[in-house]
C-alpha cells in the first residue's frame, strides 16, 4: 500500500506568520502520526520562511520515537547560511530515513520543477554518495517525462514525480495525457529499480485517479491540500480521508 507522508511546512508558516510557538509544528505532527499517517515529510529552505533547523531535529526525534520514516527534503546546491547549515549537514545531524533532493531557489514560492540531469547529473552524483553513506534513502525530485535513466545512473535510490501539472490537468478537467506521462516515468524508472514516490497538489480529489493511473506508487508526500483540509474538518479527520483513499485504491 502507499505510503502518506504529511508535509508540516504550512504549520511553521502560520507560526512564523505571528512569531512565537503557536501552532506547534510537533505537535501538529504527532496528531498526523497519532491518525495514522506513515511518516512526515518537511522542506526546510535556507531563508528559513517556514521549518527551521530546530523543527528538524524535533521532528527527527518524534519521528524515530514513533518508528516511522522522517522525509526530509532540499536542495544540495543551496550554500549554508546562518540557521542553515546545508542539506547534507541537517541530513548528518538528523538522520532522516530518507533524503529527497528537490532544485529548487530562494525565489521559488514553491517546488515547480525536477532535476535538469544534463545539467545536474554528475553534480548530484557525489552529494547522492554522502547522503548514502549517512544511511539515508535518496530520492530525487523529477519531472514526469524526465531521463529517468539518469537518476539511476547517479546513484538514486528513488524518484519523486513532480505531480504539479498533473494537479493542474485535473482540476481544468481532463488529465489524461499528464496521468500517462506519469505513469509511463513511473514504469521506466522501476524497470531501472528505481522505486516511485509522488508529491505536489495531490489532493482528496486527485489522489484516488492518480493513484489508480499510477503503477506501485510507495509513497505520496502531500501538505497545503491536507492542511487546507484540516482547516475545516481537523487534523486527524484530514489524515483519515487520505489514508481511506489510499486504501480503497489498495483494495
Amino acid at each position: 500500500m502507499t505510503a502518506l507522508s504529511v508535509n508540516v511546512n504550512k504549520i511553521a508558516v502560520l507560526r512564523n506568520s505571528r512569531g512565537g510557538h503557536s501552532p506547534d509544528v510537533v505537535l501538529a505532527a504527532r496528531t498526523c502520526l497519532d491518525a495514522g499517517a506513515h511518516g512526515i515529510t518537511v522542506h526546510p529552505r535556507p531563508d528559513a520562511r517556514h521549518v527551521r533547523a530546530a523543527d528538524v531535529f524535533a521532528l527527527a526525534a518524534l519521528t524515530l520515537h514513533h518508528g516511522v520514516e522522517f522525509n526530509l527534503e532540499g536542495n544540495p546546491f543551496a550554500p549554508p547560511r546562518d540557521g542553515y547549515p546545508g542539506f547534507a549537514a541537517l541530513c548528518e545531524q538528523a538522520r532522516p530515513a530518507q533524503a529527497t533532493l528537490v532544485p529548487d531557489g530562494d525565489g521559488q514560492l514553491t517546488s515547480d520543477h525536477g532535476f535538469d540531469f544534463s545539467r545536474d547529473g554528475e553534480r548530484l552524483r557525489p552529494q547522492i554518495a554522502v547522503l548514502k553513506a549517512l544511511g539515508c534513502r535518496v530520492s530525487v525530485f523529477v519531472d514526469a517525462g524526465a531521463d529517468v535513466e539518469q537518476a539511476a545512473a547517479v546513484g538514486a535510490d528513488r524518484i519523486e514525480l513532480y505531480t504539479g501539472p498533473y494537479a493542474d490537468a485535473h482540476a481544468a478537467g481532463d488529465a489524461s495525457e499528464a496521468l500517462a506521462l506519469c505513469a509511463e516515468t513511473a514504469r521506466r524508472a522501476q524497470a531501472l529499480g528505481l522505486g516511485v514516490n509522488a508529491g505536489h497538489d495531490l489532493s482528496l480529489a486527485n489522489l484516488d485517479a492518480f493513484l489508480r493511473g499510477v503503477p506501485h506508487v510507495l509513497e505520496v508526500s502531500i501538505g497545503h491540500a491536507l492542511i487546507a483540509d484540516a482547516l475545516y474538518a481537523g487534523m486527524a479527520s484530514s489524515v483519515a480521508d487520505y489514508l481511506r483513499v489510499i486504501q480503497r485504491v489498495a483494495r
